[in-house]
């Protein structure tokens, strides 16, 4: 009983802290990528998948899960306990190690992932969830040296900054066997690159040229799921989309020459349509298989104040899969209790010049704890992208979360 209250104390404190999250993670999302791939458009991105959907590969779409808040899904929201608070928060740290024909570099990062929490409404028929997400980072730093007949220059690029979002998620089930949902996100953020050139001979100037993106809007995201089981087998299809939506946006360039900034575009940025489809099948609640198709339209989606496709962007697609074992949710035995999973994901670059894909494999373990809604999830994710012919970047990310499940919306009996 004390190690129940301990749990909802501790949840109670992070929702109460949560605020304070919201304001400080532009500061501590700086650090979430060192790639020099995400120099390109708005950085790297995040699928926002819990920890323990991560060690499935990335799945999301299609998952329905009692235990795990997916806010890449709003209409999973319904499949918790109508009595049931949950909670979940999740950091991580990374190693990566580039290489092209200048060198090799390695690198660490570490940060907070992501804080959400999830509740029922009415019964098991309205659930909600709200939550700080990451959408997308940049953090590269790049130097290359080059000559020209009597000269010799080097460039150097860097970059830092994050788009964040703060949720909130309702979803309706419709029937006992079709839900939807809809989230509604709030973005925010700043994108910041520096381009330098500078000369060996004496008397040539450096030239530097700031780029400081601003960037914040609102978008929505809409979601359903078909779901049946019968006997020990459980199914579930689900699909996602977003349309195409306008941001609120402005590009400052400081150059060298002059101290003005000077507004270049405003409002020239859109996000690109997105669509998902995604299905699960579970058995005896102990085996799960999943997979998940996702389409971004990068290409016609604004930029720059002009299409994608114009400044070098493509369509992205995203295929991921994974599975999940326990031996039994209710042995006595500890290893019998704990949660295997294991899945990859292939998905392309969203920059026309990069042929190569980026492919994830990834492992995690749940931890069951005293209670049977709280779980320790860990994630080791290794992504590969690039080729030797050109830039090579190889990370591996461990990720730690923590999802707290209790019930708090009942009478107790004196």
């Amino acid at each position: 009983m004390k190690i129940v209250k301990l749990h909802r104390l501790i949840a109670l404190w992070m929702v109460l802290l949560s605020p304070f999250a919201v304001c400080l993670s532009p500061l501590s999302a700086q650090n979430m990528t060192s790639s020099p791939y995400s120099r390109y458009a708005y950085g790297d991105m995040n699928e926002n998948v819990p920890t323990g959907f991560r060690g499935m590969g990335g799945v999301g779409f299609g998952m329905r899960n009692n235990k795990a808040i997916n806010p890449s899904q709003p209409a999973s929201y319904t499949s918790m306990d109508s009595l049931t608070f949950m909670f979940d928060v999740a950091a991580s740290v990374s190693w990566s190690h580039y290489r092209d024909a200048g060198g090799k570099k390695n690198k660490a990062n570490g940060n907070l992932e992501y804080v959400t929490m999830q509740f029922p409404l009415y019964k098991r028929w309205i659930a909600m969830s709200v939550g700080l997400l990451p959408y997308s980072s940049v953090g590269y730093e790049i130097t290359l040296e080059d000559s020209i007949p009597g000269y010799h220059y080097k460039m150097d690029y860097e970059g830092d900054g994050n788009i964040s979002q703060v949720y909130g998620g309702l979803s309706f089930n419709i029937c006992n066997w079709f839900a939807l949902g809809a989230n509604v996100y709030y973005m925010w953020g700043d994108l910041n690159r520096m381009r330098m050139v500078s000369f060996t001979e004496s008397g040539l100037q450096t030239t530097v040229q700031d780029e400081m993106l601003s960037v914040s809007n609102v978008r929505f995201r809409a979601g359903a799921q078909f779901f049946h089981t019968f006997d020990k087998h459980a199914f579930n299809v689900g699909a996602i989309f977003e349309n195409k939506m306008k941001l609120h946006s402005e590009l400052i360039v400081i150059e060298t020459q002059s101290d003005d900034s000077i507004p270049i575009f405003v409002d020239g940025w859109q996000l690109p349509m997105v669509w998902g489809v995604g299905a699960s099948y579970t058995w005896d609640n102990r085996l799960t298989v999943a997979f998940d198709y996702e389409h971004q339209y990068m290409a016609s989606a604004l930029y720059n104040g002009a299409p994608g496709s114009v400044s070098g962007l493509k369509d992205r697609s995203r295929f991921a899969g994974g599975v999940e074992y326990r031996h039994n949710p209710m042995g006595r035995k500890y290893a019998e209790r704990m949660i295997w999973r294991a899945g990859i994901s292939v998905q392309d670059e969203y920059l026309a010049t990069i042929g190569a894909k980026r492919i994830s494999a990834s492992v995690g373990i749940g931890f069951p704890l005293w209670t049977i809604g709280t779980v320790i999830n860990t994630t080791f994710e290794y992504t590969h992208r690039g080729s030797r012919a050109g830039l090579e970047d190889n990370s591996l990310r461990f990720t730690i979360g923590a999802s707290i499940a209790e019930s708090w919306f009942f009478k107790r009996k004196l």
